[in-house]
Parts: C-alpha cells; structure tokens; sequence
C-alpha cells in the first residue's frame, strides 16, 4: 500500500480447493488491506508460529492507515512482485486473486490461487509442512483467545453432545 507492504491478522481463512489450489480469505470492508488486494490482483498467506503471537496480536490492533506495518516484519517477494510475504513466518502461500466475492455489502471474499508455497526447512517432515514443527497460532473468534496445536481439545458444539455409537 502506497508503495510499503502491509499485514494484516485475518480470523476468517480456508482451504476451497485442492486442484488447483484455491484459498479463502474473508476481510471486513474497512480493512486497509483490501484496496491493495483489489489494485494489485495479488496476496500472500503468511503462518505465524506461536513465538510471535505477540508481534502478530500488535499487527492485528494497529491499522496500516495509521501505522508503517512493514517497519514490523522482514520482507521477502517471491515470484508475485506485489505479494509481500514475511520472513519470520515458517509458511508462506503467494496468491494471484481469482475471484472477489462480496458477501452482504459488508465483507469482501478473496479466493486466491496458491501459486508457490515457501517453508521453512526446520518446519518440513518428508518434504511437507508438519503442523507440529511449525506450531501455528490457532485463533478462537467467540472467545477472542490465541491457542496453540496441543493445547485446548472440547468444546465446539459441544464434543458431540452425548453422542452414542448406534449398534
């Protein structure tokens, strides 16, 4: 944006397909971030691991309107000129934006093409992101806490609410 990168910390985001790879990212309209996706055609998905969820929760409060988010991370572009991408996260999806969706005037919905995905090495078991290596900081919205893999397991709707194996 305005010719610095910019970050932003994003609760709504999944997988949508597997051939090609397509993910989702859902942003409330008046995210900064949202223009640069709209003008540039691309983004990138960068996974933080739980030693930064402090540097990253500051991410997610400050607005790059008002603040240089760039001065927070390193940065590094891979093949997508406009899809600044973050050193200190051990994955990285670049993304080309293949369809915008906008949901009820209020959110926009990007579906981006995973073109290349960038890991840290350390992170890898036989060639592939291991969750357990990469240890990603998991968000909970309806309570607004960060959990980490092997943490917390219940709850949801309610672990199944009696459920009873039919015979």
């Amino acid at each position: 944006m305005d010719g610095k990168p910019n970050y932003l910390t994003v609760a709504f985001c999944g997988i949508v397909h597997y051939k090609p790879p397509l993910i989702a990212v859902a942003l409330g309209k008046s995210h900064y971030t949202n223009q640069g996706i709209k003008t540039n055609g691309t983004f990138s998905v960068n996974i933080p691991s739980e030693d930064m969820v402090e540097v990253v929760d500051y991410c997610g409060i400050v607005s790059g309107r008002e603040f240089d988010k760039s001065s927070l991370f390193e940065t590094f572009y891979g093949t997508l000129e406009n899809a600044p991408m973050i050193s200190e996260c051990p994955l990285n999806l670049e993304c080309k934006l293949v369809h915008t969706i906008d949901f009820d005037g209020s959110n926009d919905i990007f579906i981006g093409e995973i073109v290349e995905t960038y890991a840290d090495e350390k992170c890898l078991t036989n060639e592939l992101p291991d969750i357990t290596k990469l240890r990603p900081i998991l968000f909970s919205m309806y309570d607004n806490n960060y959990w980490k893999v092997g943490g917390y397991l219940g709850k949801a709707w309610e672990m199944g609410k009696g459920y009873k194996k039919e015979e």
